[in-house]
């Protein structure tokens, strides 16, 4: 099953790669003996569904997911492996939608008012106060 990314993205069911094994998650009558853990990689540097553009964005976007270029979800939430896979394919697709997202707009850097100056110093020096009057009276 093709995975849709976006109206102009869709990642071929050919293009992603299928493991399974045993879960360490909730388990039932069967636990030890179903794979229900799905593991699935894609290849972003050789996808031929990519642009150059979307290539490049992803391997810059997501270098602590990405190794040697394949992306490798795990899902073991679910007890049935069909639910694991559903939710591999979503965690996918979340991923790589952000990453293909365009930036916000940059900040532009302002310089505090003179008026939230002014309160930040009246703020301190009542501080400084507080912590003034808690000291042991000086002997004199």
């Amino acid at each position: 099953m093709d995975l849709e990314i976006s109206r102009s993205l869709t990642i071929p069911a050919a293009e992603l790669e299928w493991s399974f094994s045993r879960s360490s998650g909730p388990g039932g009558q069967h636990v030890n003996t179903s794979d229900s853990q799905a593991q699935l990689r894609w290849n972003v540097a050789e996808s031929r569904v990519l642009t150059e553009q979307q290539r490049e964005r992803l391997l810059e976007h997501l270098p602590g997911i990405l190794v040697d270029g394949v992306i490798q979800i795990t899902a073991s939430e679910q007890r049935s492996q069909l639910r694991n896979r559903e939710r591999a394919l979503v965690k996918l697709g979340e991923r790589v939608r952000t990453a293909l997202r365009p930036d916000g707009p940059r900040r532009r850097a302002t310089k505090p008012t003179r008026g939230s100056q002014q309160r930040r110093l009246q703020a301190k020096g009542q501080r400084s106060q507080t912590k003034q009057n808690r000291r042991r009276p000086a002997v004199d």
